[in-house]
């Protein structure tokens, strides 16, 4: 038993950093919640005790909180998967060794989440923010060849589409997945597609105290998705650009 509970530790401090805590309080609350140490009443995304209760836990307890139940436990468990998969995917990835950059891309990515469920309504905002981040990685990813349930497979840009369409057929749920890969989008075109492809400034920079908090790390490899392909440059700019900078290579994508 103590040797099975030091590979869980062991697991469990291998993830990274954002995700491993994203990850630990998306079971611990909910369990807290099923054996009513916490009241699942007060964990909710409300409009009104936020905004006239003051009750300002609820946007964050939300994106955490999942109830658990005969009914919802499979869902549970698939979005714990998602969750682990692809966020560790993208952590490792693209933002490998920039731990404040990815906390920073959730932080934003809730923020707009929270004003589509006082909106929409939405009261539990897990589904939501794992789509964003499913979503980011497979446009990072867009031609690599995933698997899903019953052996299909298909390019990784349609895999957020696919899990919309799985949750609607197994328990008639859209309006999440559709709002969070809007919002994944949002990101991904103010973080990467705009600055590539239109030649603008980045529209999104991580502010300053994110960096505090969680440095970047030195060294590491980096794999599972690279930001787009800028858009072709003039020669004469490239000739220009050429003799002022270093030519570091190209990344690999590795496997799924």
């Amino acid at each position: 038993m103590a040797e099975a509970g030091n590979d869980i530790s062991d697991w469990f401090r291998s993830i990274p950093v954002v995700t491993r805590y994203w990850f630990g309080a998306s079971i611990c609350l909910p369990v807290l919640g099923s054996f009513g140490l916490l009241p699942p009443r007060l964990l909710i995304l409300l409009y009104d005790p936020v905004v006239y209760n003051f009750q300002f836990w609820r946007p964050l307890t939300s994106v955490f909180f999942y109830p658990i139940s005969p009914m919802t436990g499979f869902s549970y468990l698939i979005n714990l998967y998602f969750l682990y998969s692809y966020s560790t995917r993208l952590e490792t990835g693209i933002f490998d060794r920039k731990p404040a950059d990815y906390l920073f891309m959730l932080v934003f990515c809730w923020l707009l989440l929270v004003i589509a469920g006082f909106l929409a309504p939405l009261m539990l905002l897990m589904n939501p923010l794992i789509m964003t981040v499913l979503y980011v990685w497979a446009q990072l990813n867009r031609d690599m060849v995933v698997s899903f349930f019953f052996g299909t497979q298909f390019k990784a840009m349609y895999l957020p589409w696919v899990l919309m369409a799985f949750n609607f057929i197994t328990r008639g749920g859209w309006k999440e997945e559709l709002i969070g890969i809007l919002v994944g989008h949002a990101y991904f075109f103010l973080a990467f597609k705009y600055p590539q492809d239109f030649g603008g400034q980045s529209l999104l920079q991580t502010p300053q105290f994110f960096y505090n908090f969680l440095p970047n790390q030195r060294g590491g490899v980096s794999g599972f998705g690279q930001a787009p392909a800028a858009r072709r440059q003039a020669p004469e700019e490239d000739n220009n650009q050429a003799r002022r900078r270093h030519n570091w290579g190209g990344g690999q994508v590795l496997g799924n």
